[in-house]
């Protein structure tokens, strides 16, 4: 008998998810979009981040590589222009803790380019392996029952037409309407939570100046423990020859959207280095803002009722403050989880594979939430949550461990680990990692950015701003 998935949403979790379902024998897999999708790596509109830093992690890319084998995920961006960026040399931080130092030692490496350029050569390569059809439709809720998800319905201008399908994966986004169409089902009692720290990114585009093509990736991270809104900025090289500079600022915080004003903030920050650098560089774009940026989490694993054949993936199962950089990986680490459960089941409409998919990416989601909602939580005005003992306790030991990594490299390769995803949030707490914070740093702290001498000259040619 023919097998049909439909997708809904052809962003990143949506187009993995095609691959993974495609690879797993299904006849025909359908991704629905609503919006007409880029011939090429440009913005659109039904991302309402993208136009914001994104970092791809090197867990993320893993599990991208591994949903898309054959054809080098990581070798297609670089030669589109994307850019690997070491994690232990290849870019300067400023902590709440003070300057991480860089080390001449091999670390995780991330790729930093726009997120316009990922979801184009994820979609483009999962096109050529495998036979997807995309169709550009509005879906309005699920057909079925409480018990089993039949297909999905879609807008249409004579009336709603029905899409049947054997599995439906629901990869739609923040944007997603998932509780609704679980209402439409019979399926109810679906416990949210959201968690919003008022964050409000603005970003603009630069070309990079002659000279400082080499220049490192260079972050000053908001301070959440001064009582005072997250304030903080980076400068991430992006493919064709361009700096995307993302400012973030939490309620009462928030960067404006002006040029001089822009400038100001990133002058204002506990360093300057990032109003230095730009100051000097010339702007190619305006200044885009979002507000689309609190954390939420749909805890639909644990939902009493869940209708077989029907699974949630990335932003729609959970979202998190764009800050940290978890999303991209996380839409990865989910439709991973999916593919493996596939393989053993064997068939998309084994009875209980949409619960076992669903617990299975919860275990990701959760980690990131974790990560994202513990600092959020310490920030004035956040709304939604408070910290509680446990978080007070993490985050006191977190403290410890990041002021230990401004001079010990055991310590910072337990952050790197964690960052990179590529291990989850115990890593900090196995022994040589609790050792290392415990002990400290045996170096003392840094006075300011380990540059160069030939970033340091890049440096002050490039400032125009005399402080």
């Amino acid at each position: 008998m023919s097998r049909r998935a439909v997708v809904v949403g052809a962003g990143l979790a949506g187009m993995l998810a095609a691959a993974v379902l495609s690879r797993a024998g299904v006849d025909e897999v359908v991704v629905l979009d609503r919006d007409e999708l880029p011939e090429g790596p440009r913005q659109r509109r039904g991302l309402p981040q993208g136009r914001h830093a994104h970092l791809l992690m090197a867990g993320g890319l893993a599990a991208m590589e591994e949903i898309v084998p054959g054809v080098s995920l990581r070798k297609r961006l670089l030669a589109a222009g994307a850019h690997e960026i070491s994690l232990s040399s290849g870019m300067l931080a400023l902590t709440p803790e003070g300057w991480l130092r860089r080390w001449r030692r091999e670390g995780p490496v991330m790729l930093t380019c726009t997120r316009a350029l990922v979801d184009w050569t994820v979609r483009a390569a999962v096109l050529e392996q495998a036979p997807v059809e995309i169709r550009r439709a509005a879906v309005v809720g699920l057909t079925g029952s409480a018990g089993r998800a039949r297909g999905v319905r879609i807008a249409a201008p004579g009336g709603d037409t029905d899409l049947d399908a054997d599995l439906v994966v629901d990869a739609s986004g923040r944007g997603t309407r998932v509780l609704g169409w679980l209402d439409g089902l019979g399926v109810s009692g679906v416990r949210t939570r959201t968690v919003d720290s008022g964050l409000v990114n603005a970003s603009r585009v630069y070309r990079v100046p002659a000279g400082a093509e080499r220049f490192p990736l260079t972050l000053v991270q908001a301070n959440p423990y001064v009582g005072r809104p997250a304030r903080s900025a980076m400068v991430m090289p992006v493919e064709g020859d361009r700096w995307l500079v993302s400012c973030g600022g939490s309620r009462g915080g928030e960067p404006p959207a002006d040029p001089e004003g822009f400038l100001r903030y990133t002058l204002g920050l506990p360093d300057p280095i990032v109003g230095r650098l730009i100051s000097g560089a010339e702007p190619l774009t305006d200044i885009h803002l979002s507000r689309s940026t609190s954390n939420v989490r749909r805890y639909l694993e644990k939902a009493p009722v869940w209708p077989e054949g029907f699974v949630v993936l990335g932003d729609a199962l959970g979202t998190f403050n764009p800050a940290y950089g978890q999303g991209m990986s996380v839409a990865a680490f989910g439709a991973r989880v999916l593919g493996r459960e596939l393989e053993r089941a064997g068939s998309v409409t084994a009875p209980g594979l949409a619960r076992r998919v669903l617990r299975g990416a919860a275990r990701s989601v959760d980690a990131a939430w974790s990560m994202a909602v513990g600092q959020d939580v310490l920030y004035p005005e956040v709304r939604g949550g408070r910290p509680g003992v446990g978080d007070r306790v993490v985050t006191a030991y977190t403290r410890r461990m990041t002021r230990a990594a401004a001079g010990s490299f055991a310590a910072a390769s337990a952050i790197w680990d964690v960052t990179s995803m590529r291990t989850p949030p115990t890593r900090m707490f196995r022994p040589d990692a609790a050792l290392s914070a415990l002990t400290g740093s045996p170096l003392p702290p840094l006075s300011g950015p380990p540059l160069t001498p030939a970033e340091r000259a890049v440096l002050d040619g490039l400032d125009r701003t005399g402080v």
